[in-house]
């Protein structure tokens, strides 16, 4: 019971915040999805379109689209669905674009430098992740995605895929966090972070370790809150540092489906659509004070149901979030997010 009183009470600090990280969206009568008095709202436009709603990125002056499209799914994709995920992201909106030089051995940063840099580079917020666990293995990860990408900077670069406390001391004592300060001076990449989805303890010690790192991924979702949260234990610490949290593994990368590896949807219990639907999945993470949620998505088809459920949304209250926390709280974690340690 003191456990489900924390719970709720974080959950509910969180109210006021999303609407503090959210870009406010003009009314004229126009065109645009309808907001709660009726009238039709103006979203900000390029010269490829009408962009989704924007949010906040931390404390960097920058905007960015609410929804960004994944670049693990646009490595596995046939090639031709490839390329018309990544035209339906521009035609529906999205401007940002995560991608890694693990996904597919460097195929989905191929796939942006042959589809997304050559024509829309000047409007795509991209951005790209290193595994590497020393400082020389980053430096030549970060020459080969900028290569792959066909571009010469990178709006966003990651240290990915932390997993854990010894995992970031060993990465800082082996020089990789001076490549990423390296290439921010240098103006290789513009803004820099960090991802896991392992253990939230990995991203403490790095939050501890340093302020040079200005945005973090990691999972969220309305189970996580029940089961080795990054909600509760890492989010306050990135609001408090004005970091931009980008949130990924919002339908726990298939474990919502019953799935219990990456990419995989099996025949275990079914958050979705046994407990939730979709969309309330993921208006719940957008409810909460995130500068982006990350999807990953399967083809084009899948992409504009997500683009469809980010024009339609509306920030859940905390009596709705702590209602769908508790709504899967009976699911076995250890299947549902099978990735954390």
């Amino acid at each position: 019971m003191k456990y489900e009183n924390e719970r709720r009470s974080f959950l509910k600090s969180l109210a006021g915040l999303t609407a503090g990280i959210m870009l406010p969206v003009p009314f004229s009568g126009l065109q645009g999805a309808t907001s709660d008095s009726g009238s039709k709202a103006v979203y900000a436009r390029d010269k490829w379109g009408e962009l989704l709603p924007q949010r906040k990125f931390g404390n960097t002056g920058e905007a960015v689209t609410m929804l960004g499209l994944g670049g693990a799914h646009i490595a596995r994709m046939p090639e031709t669905e490839a390329e018309k995920t990544i035209e339906r992201a521009i035609e529906g909106g999205i401007r940002f674009f995560d991608n890694a030089e693990s996904y597919g051995n460097g195929r989905g940063e191929e796939r942006y430098g042959k589809y997304l840099s050559p024509k829309y580079r000047d409007v795509a917020f991209i951005q790209s992740k290193s595994t590497a666990r020393d400082g020389k293995t980053a430096q030549a990860h970060l020459e080969g995605t900028l290569r792959r990408m066909k571009t010469d900077y990178l709006d966003l670069w990651l240290i990915h895929a932390v997993t854990s406390p010894s995992d970031v001391d060993g990465r800082l004592a082996n020089g990789v966090l001076d490549v990423v300060q390296q290439a921010r001076d240098s103006g290789k990449v513009r803004y820099v972070g960090f991802s896991g989805h392992s253990d939230f303890n990995a991203h403490l010690r790095m939050l501890e370790r340093t302020d040079l790192l200005q945005a973090c991924q990691m999972p969220v979702n309305a189970f996580d809150p029940n089961y080795k949260s990054f909600i509760t234990n890492v989010m306050p610490k990135l609001v408090e540092k004005k970091m931009a949290p980008m949130a990924m593994k919002t339908l726990a990368n298939g474990g919502f489906f019953g799935g219990t590896s990456h990419f995989n949807h099996g025949d275990k219990p079914k958050i979705i659509p046994n407990a939730l639907t979709v969309e309330e999945a993921v208006h719940f993470s957008w409810s909460l004070p995130i500068s982006v949620l990350i999807t990953g998505a399967d083809d084009a088809d899948m992409l504009s149901e997500k683009i469809d459920y980010a024009k339609r949304f509306r920030s859940f209250d905390a009596a709705k979030r702590n209602q769908l926390v508790e709504k899967v709280a009976g699911f076995d974690g250890r299947m549902v997010e099978y990735y954390k340690v």
